[in-house]
């Protein structure tokens, strides 16, 4: 039986040949999008509560709104992508949330209708399991959270390449895995989509 795709896609392909050293100060570069980010989610919080009242009343996901959060996420993955989520590209992330040329991408078909029910309760209920595969992988939240498998996979991946100039394919395509994981859940419980993300690494 196949094995059916789920409407969130993200796409990252591996910079080749990869800079032995240049992850090492990708921290320092990033710094201008994480700032424009903290701001970015702020506004995709208060896009989603909106969006929560009107899919509850209109079954219907308002499509600009929908688009500046997929623009979001969209944003947030490259920079990942280029910095400690994946270490997979030396191109310097672009400053938009338009899908552009750029080693990592991600999609989020519109929904034309979306369940009054589902928006109740997927947002936390339903996800909780989800929750906790992805907490494991980004490092949890409070306090006292942990550095996530994900940062260290792509740490090894990176001191990989440092020492023989190659990103183990195995290693980064976990990463990639995990990455998708949390953007298909991210998408879930920002009311997105109403399809039950799958609980798989490989697409």
């Amino acid at each position: 039986m196949a094995q059916e795709t789920y409407p969130v896609s993200i796409r990252g392909e591996l910079t080749e040949p990869p800079a032995r050293g240049w992850w090492l100060i990708k921290w320092l570069l990033a710094l201008p999008h994480y700032v424009i980010l903290f701001f970015l989610w702020i506004a995709f919080v208060v896009v989603t509560i909106i969006a929560f009242f009107a899919i509850l009343f209109t079954t219907k996901y308002p499509r600009g709104l929908f688009d500046f959060n997929v623009g979001v996420l969209r944003w947030s993955w490259r920079v990942g992508f280029y910095s400690y989520q994946a270490l997979g590209t030396d191109r310097y992330p672009p400053f938009t949330l338009k899908s552009v040329d750029y080693p990592a991408d991600l999609d989020v078909p519109y929904p034309e209708k979306l369940s009054r029910g589902l928006v109740l309760i997927k947002w936390w209920l339903l996800a909780i399991p989800h929750y906790i595969v992805t907490a494991f992988f980004q490092g949890g939240g409070g306090e006292h959270s942990q550095v996530g498998l994900t940062f260290i996979m792509a740490i090894f991946g990176a001191i990989a390449v440092l020492f023989t100039g190659k990103y183990p394919e195995d290693i980064f395509k976990l990463v990639i895995g995990m990455n998708r994981w949390g953007y298909r859940v991210a998408a879930y419980v920002a009311l997105m989509r109403d399809e039950y993300p799958p609980f798989r690494l490989w697409d």
